[in-house]
């Protein structure tokens, strides 16, 4: 049987590779995490929830600087490499830039399958246990929900709602109308929030207006099919669900007919996001070519390579844009950015070589 066994220079490449991402990683973050945890210290009770506001608002942004992250640590490590001589010494004893480049391109897609498969459905359930309006899709700044059977017509208006330890929802500031089938208000229930179980609504604390104008106070609880499961189907944004239940969620949207090409296309970018950093590692070392050690212009071309990944972020979210909007499939939007970054660069690395 075959076992696939790195050699020692695979290894110390591949080492190296890991240092200097996750030195920029940790650069990067802690740069963002102490401007959001000094931005949100006045909106916390305390030190301890700031802390984890800021962790969470962190591993929304990873998606956004992961890319830049893989680019700039592959720059950081062809630059180290080659001021100490190791990278020329690799050269020397005969191996090519491609195979220079494989531990790299491994550790690569090493980063792309642990983000998309541990730190999205890590990152998506921190985010979902406290939801704030600016994750929901909301219709006049506030979440509207309606039900309608042969007897009655229920309607929900609320402005913000968060998931509870139970997997029920909270709404926040909920009004509740009640119509029969001719549209005759019955009841109108508001309250400061209430509870959504797959039994049905609980307020309580509630001011209750009956159809005669008479105003009560106390609790209810109201049968619906609205469940927390459905209304978070509704609400929620692609990038607010979990790689591994977006298979599953595209299979339901699509068998009541919603249109689903904002989630495709998430789909397809967590499930390539190990060609993407494949890409932007290839880029990097596309940018790390030289056959100086002592002039080794690194400013310059880090520089270069940062404004280069600032244009491609702009095309990738061109054809991002093209994909959730049907002009071009959610598939070919995701994967032809990175085959054409993938494709100039290696080529740009086999002309360098060969000059």
């Amino acid at each position: 049987m075959y076992r696939f066994k790195p050699n020692v220079l695979t290894l110390f490449l591949l080492r190296r590779f890991f240092a200097s991402f996750l030195l920029v990683m940790l650069t990067v973050g802690g740069i963002i995490f102490a401007v959001t945890f000094v931005e949100r210290l006045s909106s916390n009770p305390d030190a301890l929830a700031t802390f984890v506001d800021a962790w969470v608002r962190l591993l929304e942004y990873i998606p956004m600087f992961l890319p830049l992250a893989v680019f700039m640590g592959t720059l950081v490590a062809f630059y180290n490499l080659t001021k100490s001589s190791e990278l020329i010494i690799a050269s020397g004893a005969g191996l090519s830039p491609f195979q220079i480049a494989k531990p790299f391109l491994v550790g690569a897609f090493i980063v792309g399958v642990f983000a998309s498969t541990i730190v999205n459905p890590y990152s998506v359930d921190l985010t979902t246990r406290k939801l704030t309006n600016h994750q929901l899709k909301l219709i006049d700044n506030a979440i509207w929900l309606r039900e309608s059977s042969d007897d009655r017509y229920l309607t929900v208006r609320a402005t913000g709602m968060n998931i509870a330890k139970n997997h029920n929802i909270i709404f926040n500031d909920i009004t509740i109308l009640l119509q029969d089938e001719n549209f005759k208000l019955k009841e109108r229930i508001s309250a400061q929030s209430a509870e959504l179980s797959n039994d049905g609504f609980d307020v309580n604390n509630a001011s209750i207006i009956n159809e005669y104008g008479i105003t009560q106070t106390g609790s209810r609880h109201i049968e619906t099919k609205l469940t927390p499961q459905t209304v978070l189907d509704r609400y929620l944004q692609p990038d607010q669900i979990s790689f591994w239940e977006l298979p599953a969620f595209i299979k339901k949207m699509n068998a009541i007919g919603v249109s689903t090409r904002g989630h495709l296309v998430q789909f397809w970018t967590l499930l390539f996001l190990p060609l993407t950093m494949i890409a932007m590692t290839v880029l990097g070392i596309a940018f790390s070519q030289t056959k100086q050690r002592r002039n080794y212009s690194f400013g310059v071309k880090f520089s270069l390579g940062i404004i280069t990944c600032f244009a491609l972020y702009f095309i990738v979210n061109l054809f991002n844009a093209l994909g959730n909007t049907g002009t071009l499939p959610p598939l070919i939007a995701i994967i032809a950015p990175q085959i054409i970054i993938i494709t100039g660069a290696a080529t740009f690395i086999t002309s360098f070589d060969t000059i």
